[in-house]
């Protein structure tokens, strides 16, 4: 049986497109880079991804107005940092902090490239910019990976319906059980 629905795409409203978006998980992920004057910059993105193995690239999606985003574009850099579940107080500040003072208290160490690196994440992979392409109100930032690296086996953050929560697989949940972790600390 085939159905054939045409639909207006035009009809589609912003709210009900976020509302359903919303329950596809995103990551937390933190794209830092550095000025002129080696200040970081920073800011939040749920759209980082894999995009080619051979060469290695990986992309993220950013507002066109993202100051950030000018000093990704002016630097020719990026370090995308996967931020762990205990990070959502970083996360908050680096999306919607002054810009100026997204980084205060907050430790970080340079990467390979001249990047930050944040402190208490899960990974980092450290990019040149590829390709800027324009899509829409975004642009989409292609980065060739030049350094990459695990630093912790903390859970990630996810930002999920709205909110902020952590991964945790149900298998590792089944083991805690199973041995009686899930007991500890209750």
């Amino acid at each position: 049986m085939t159905h054939s629905r045409t639909a207006n795409v035009d009809a589609i409203d912003g709210r009900q497109f976020r509302d359903v978006l919303g329950n596809f998980p995103t990551s937390v992920v933190a794209v830092t880079t550095t000025d002129a004057e080696e200040r970081p910059h920073g800011m939040i993105v749920g759209t980082f991804t894999s995009v080619s193995l051979d060469p290695p690239l990986v992309s993220f999606l950013a507002d066109r107005s993202s100051t950030t985003l000018r000093t990704i574009r002016a630097a020719g850099r990026f370090c995308a940092n996967a931020l762990a579940g205990n990070q959502e107080r970083l996360s908050r500040k680096l999306a919607t902090g002054p810009a100026g003072q997204r980084f205060e208290g907050t430790t970080w160490q340079a990467s390979p490239l001249g990047n930050p690196v944040l402190d208490g994440i899960v990974a980092w992979v450290d990019c040149t910019v590829e390709q800027i392409v324009e899509i829409g109100d975004h642009l989409l930032v292609v980065g060739r990976v030049h350094d990459l690296r695990v630093e912790s086996l903390k859970t990630p953050l996810l930002f999920f319906r709205g909110g902020y929560g952590d991964y945790l697989s149900n298998a590792a949940q089944l083991l805690d059980r199973l041995v009686g972790w899930d007991e500890i600390g209750r």
